[in-house]
């Protein structure tokens, strides 16, 4: 996708933040033109990290959502909170690289399954054919031969059409070996529990059979299918190459880790360590994974972070360096909290209007009473914490509270939320600090 493609793409479903949006646009079609180049070149190129900045609810975290939607390269969300230093207990920060090879795996074993479909479905309507009409030992005549060739016909027509789910047919399943997949154990130990792995699924190679309805046959012969047809080696290779040149890691909440120069927080395991636990791996270092090492020197990392408490600064210099690019998200307006109401594909209400449909009743809303609610969202967050879009969620829930509980009694009509109706519901708590600060 071109720039603007993927700019046009983020406007159906985030309001404004252009510049972020452009940016982030840019660096995922660099990482393409950075691919067109000869394999001297490309190495020197290293990818512009991106540092987005902005207080909670003003889009970081669904820009990240809608990107994971709309590539086709390994990406994964991580928050940086969870992280430990190395020698403490919790996650290490290397995980996110294995993480990111298991997602790529992921990614490329569903395109095999997409490129054999054909081969995949032949091969689970041939198996149950047979289960469902075995082949005589003998025919006794050509004739009878054309019969069971032309009932074979009947059948697949059958299985196609989903006529055979609810019948029985007998399979047999292999005893499968036990998955060992926590990307946080040390490669030296996740070799060790794969050896594990391979034993058991040696010793227990024996088949199993067990009857089952055609429907749930289907699905257990498509995996069959696929383990036999997909080039397993050849995958993991692909994986790593992939996770390498176009990997793409999102670190939310890196903000949670910096420490202000203020602060006595200097010791936490979970903060200033891991920073430095981060700087070889956002520079390039090669980490060890389950499918093999991998070079961290072209995966793009894109940060993200409130702010509130902290500011970039207070990120050791070094970490700094490496997020060239920095991009500040603006706050929400009222008109912003309006479209956001509005604007985006399956917007929040449009979602209650789907969800209350379901009740035989149809919600609709007066022009004047959106406007009133994205104004009492946005006094809301001006007189408490400013928690951005949000706050919308709580608004609209609130005014929606009395109605939804009450849908049974509203089949087959319509109910038009108005001004008035919103102005009851919300002037009373808005008006209150105090209630609004806990129920708002």
């Amino acid at each position: 996708m071109t720039p603007q493609e993927i700019v046009d793409y983020l406007d159906q479903h985030i309001i404004g933040q252009s510049n972020a949006k452009k940016t982030i646009a840019l660096a995922l079609r660099t990482r393409y033109r950075r691919l067109k180049l000869e394999p001297a070149l490309q190495d020197e190129i290293m990818p512009k990290n991106i540092l987005m900045i902005g207080s909670t609810g003003v889009g970081k975290t669904e820009i990240a959502r809608r990107l994971a939607k709309m590539m086709q390269l390994p990406f994964i969300k991580v928050e940086a909170s969870k992280y430990t230093e190395v020698g403490f207990v919790g996650r290490d920060v290397e995980s996110m690289i294995r993480d990111l090879v298991m997602t790529s795996l992921s990614m490329i074993k569903a395109e095999y399954n997409e490129n054999n479909k054909e081969a995949i479905e032949h091969y689970v309507l041939d198996t149950l054919t047979r289960k469902l009409l075995p082949e005589p030992e003998h025919f006794s005549s050509d004739e009878e031969q054309a019969q069971y060739e032309t009932a074979k016909i009947e059948m697949k027509a059958k299985i196609l059409r989903g006529d055979m789910d609810a019948s029985i047919v007998e399979i047999e399943l292999p005893k499968g070996g036990i998955e060992f997949n926590d990307t946080n154990m040390p490669p030296e130990i996740a070799r060790v529990q794969e050896s594990f792995s391979k034993m058991f699924s040696v010793m227990g190679k024996e088949e199993t059979k067990k009857e089952l309805p055609v429907a749930e046959a289907k699905e257990i012969l498509a995996q069959e299918a696929s383990d036999k047809l997909l080039n397993h080696d050849q995958m993991k290779r692909e994986a790593l190459k992939r996770a390498e040149d176009g990997g793409i890691i999102f670190l939310d909440e890196i903000d949670k880790i910096a420490v202000s120069s203020r602060s006595d927080g200097r010791n936490d395991p979970s903060k200033e360590g891991v920073q430095r636990d981060l700087l070889p791996i956002v520079e390039g270092s090669i980490v060890s994974t389950k499918l093999g090492s991998i070079k961290t020197d072209h995966i793009l990392f894109i940060a993200a972070g409130a702010f509130h408490l902290t500011k970039p600064s207070d990120l050791i210099p070094e970490l700094q360096g490496r997020f060239p690019l920095r991009v500040e998200l603006e706050p929400l307006n009222e008109d912003a909290l309006y479209l956001i109401l509005t604007k985006p594909k399956n917007s929040l209400l449009e979602q209650y209007k789907a969800l209350l449909a379901t009740e035989e009743m149809t919600l609709s809303f007066d022009e004047t009473s959106v406007r009133a609610m994205a104004r009492y969202a946005q006094r809301a967050n001006q007189k408490t914490e400013d928690i951005g879009a949000r706050r919308l969620h709580t608004v609209v829930e609130k005014v929606l509270e009395e109605i939804s509980f009450n849908a049974h009694l509203h089949q087959g009509s319509t109910v038009t939320i108005t001004e008035a109706m919103v102005n009851t519901i919300l002037l009373p708590l808005v008006e209150d600090e105090d209630l609004a600060r806990y129920i708002l």
